[in-house]
């Protein structure tokens, strides 16, 4: 005990010089660029030196030991592992795409506020002190222990390689955006430039690394995201709280709403979306004569000017729309199906700030309410299910840290989390009030900037020269990294903001690669393939498959299958699907068997992943075949019922499961008793 009460006030000592250095640091790229330092060379320095500072890490805590690059040696103190926890649970979706939903999405995006808080009060509640009373290494190991064999260890292993997949691609994207925005690389270059920082750490130190890593992330990510938002409620406001009186801004919208939306331009750009919508509507129904007729009418267009010498770009333009038209009348059904939607959605006003489950009818307001519901849940179960998160409860020295660091890990999350509305009130009230209604020809550079990342676009649809808002379309990863510009502040405030979410993606990414290959080396190889294997041979192992995941992640990732939050509340439905049912009916009843674990298991999984196929577009589905009319991101609303279901009736059909089982459940779920024995590795 004496000894991790001074290994903690070590590691108190350090990170606070630490936290005192990187603000030094931040002040003199200040100071520099005051005195005529590029943006470009503040953009380098402040990326190229975080990441520095994380492989540095991640070399001084290189280990071959087992217990130390599967569970830090199990001696995190607990306040360090909230940090940790915090880091890698706040992914490039909750830097990143949290404010932008909610700039979007008003009240309906505290769904996730409320879900990812809310599912930690069920991890220390239901799962947490009981795993980290089981000890071991992995979940797979708690469900190959409690469900008796390699089975429902693999099929868990499955959920959680397939879960944390999707997690992954989406914080290597986030990588992408970050590192091509502000070093000014090609989006694919910058994926594989971030995968060289998460590799180092993972790769050398397994979870010691990482956790030492993730605890330097958390400093510079808070720093990054309070910063803006802070200058920001003292600019408008003129009181640096903005948690406090993002409320009056909010009003202020309100009102610049009620003026905006019924505006006769807006109205006008809206029904011209309307009417494109229809004309590709029609072109559909023309199938296959309308795609010939389009191919004619582009070879025509680009032939007349040649004849005309246009200009080289709108020659270049014109090729590429040729060149990237449809080839069959199935390709174009698809892609002008999109483009339809795309459109309607153009066509319509954006929802109200502050207007609780929007719609033009009541029907419509109800699906609205219904999918608020859903997602909430699939949040809050999945946080509960999610390996990466539920691993890190393994590295406290005892069950009593596991349940502090819970609570240290929401106080930490909250610091963001209750930020994050006040980001997107400031950041819609600038663009309603200093960019909607400018004239295009002289908006700012953040807009050129962004643009050629594809993250912001600009149409003048009515060709009057100034920008309507609903010929503006940003998307929900750039309200974040683009809000110091968007608000004129200096620009090492943006190279902080990208040096913080390169944090948020970098400490997500280090747990899930490290979730991923010790599953398959530690669940797959050591425990099923080869159990005589040498510590060596299981690290190789666990090294090899993380460097091969991680290129198969970015090359996914380079595909941009969809923004970050969609990606990763589909890695929540999975989680929630896969793990919940299994996790707690296995902690907390005592007849559930084998064969009721497994068919849950993959009756949860199978629904939830069919559902996302039937319905997301990227798949080739559509929400025509939606149930109940729940989008994509909520399937595990379907799958954790029927996990939930299908473990208790088939375990109620067969035998339960033997004594010893009952006896490795005392043990988990009750304090240590007299000549109880650990359960079995």
């Amino acid at each position: 005990m004496r000894r991790n009460a001074g290994f903690a006030r070590q590691l108190r000592r350090y990170y606070a010089i630490y936290t005192l250095g990187f603000a030094v640091f931040v002040v003199l790229l200040a100071i520099g660029e005051s005195l005529g330092l590029s943006q470009q060379l503040i953009g380098h320095v402040f990326l190229f030196v975080t990441i520095a500072i994380y492989a540095t890490i991640g070399v001084l805590s290189r280990t071959s030991d087992v217990s130390e690059y599967y569970v830090a040696g199990r001696r995190v103190p607990a306040l360090f592992n909230g940090m940790a926890t915090a880091a890698d649970w706040m992914s490039a979706a909750s830097f990143i795409g949290l404010a932008g939903t909610l700039y979007f999405s008003g009240f309906e995006g505290l769904a996730f506020v409320t879900g990812w808080t809310g599912g930690f009060v069920l991890v220390a509640l239901l799962l947490a002190p009981y795993l980290r009373k089981f000890g071991q290494y992995t979940i797979p190991d708690f469900l190959g222990a409690r469900y008796q064999g390699n089975v429902a260890r693999l099929v868990g292993l499955g959920a959680a390689v397939l879960a944390s997949f999707v997690y992954l691609v989406a914080q290597i994207y986030g990588v992408g955006l970050v590192t091509s925005r502000f070093v000014s690389v090609e989006f694919e270059i910058g994926l594989f430039i971030g995968l060289a920082g998460i590799l180092v750490c993972s790769f050398l130190g397994g979870m010691r690394a990482v956790t030492w890593t993730q605890v330097a992330q958390y400093v510079i990510l808070i720093i990054a995201y309070l910063v803006p938002v802070v200058i920001l409620s003292y600019k408008l406001t003129g009181v640096p709280i903005p948690q406090a009186v993002y409320g009056g801004v909010l009003q202020q919208i309100s009102a610049r709403e009620d003026v905006l939306f019924d505006s006769p331009t807006e109205r006008e750009v809206r029904d011209l979306y309307a009417a494109r919508a229809q004309d590709y509507a029609d072109k559909i129904a023309a199938l296959p004569v309308s795609l010939e007729d389009e191919r004619r009418r582009m070879i025509a267009e680009l032939n007349g000017m040649r004849l005309n010498s246009a200009p080289a770009r709108d020659i270049a333009l014109a090729e590429r729309a040729l060149r990237d038209l449809p080839r069959t009348p199935a390709d174009a059904q698809q892609a002008w199906e999109r483009a339809r939607l795309g459109a309607l959605e153009r066509a319509k006003p954006p929802p109200r700030h502050a207007e609780a489950h929007p719609g033009a009818n009541e029907r419509e307001s109800a699906v609205a309410r219904n999918n608020f519901l859903a997602l909430m849940f699939v949040l809050m179960v999945g946080t509960a299910a999610l390996p990466h998160i539920l691993m890190r409860y393994y590295t406290t020295p005892g069950v009593m840290e596991a349940r502090r660091s819970v609570l240290w890990s929401l106080f930490f999350i909250f610091l963001l989390y209750v930020t994050a509305p006040a980001y997107a009130v400031f950041a819609k009230w600038e663009v309603y009030n200093n960019l909607v209604g400018s004239s295009i020809a002289i908006l700012p550079d953040w807009v050129a900037s962004w643009g050629r990342v594809g993250l912001v676009r600009i149409e003048d649809l009515n060709g009057d020269g100034v920008l309507q808002l609903a010929e503006l379309s940003l998307n929900t990863d750039v309200i974040v990294l683009a809000t110091p510009e968007i608000a004129g502040l200096p620009y090492v405030v943006s190279g902080l903001v990208a040096a913080g979410g390169l944090a948020a993606a970098l400490s997500t990414a280090d747990g899930l690669l490290l979730t991923i290959s010790n599953a398959l080396s530690h669940d797959l190889y050591y425990k099923v393939i080869n159990p005589q294997a040498s510590t060596h041979r299981r690290l190789v192992i666990s090294k090899s498959q993380l460097l091969v995941v991680a290129v198969v992640a970015a090359w996914v990732a380079s595909m941009r299958p969809d923004n970050i939050l969609f990606m990763v509340g589909l890695a929540f439905s999975i989680g929630a699907s896969g793990f919940f049912p299994a996790l707690v009916l296995g902690i907390f009843w005592r007849r559930a068997n084998r064969p009721g674990a497994v068919a849950g298991m993959l009756a949860g999984l199978a629904v939830t992943v069919f559902y996302v196929v039937r319905t997301h577009p990227f798949f080739g589905g559509s929400m025509a075949n939606a149930w109940l009319d729940i989008n994509p991101i909520s399937a595990g609303v379907f799958g954790v019922p029927l996990g939930f279901a299908t473990i208790i009736a088939v375990s109620l059909l067969t035998k339960p499961p033997p004594q010893e089982i009952q006896d490795l459940l005392d043990y988990v779920r009750y304090p240590d008793l007299p000549g109880q024995e650990r359960p079995p590795a």
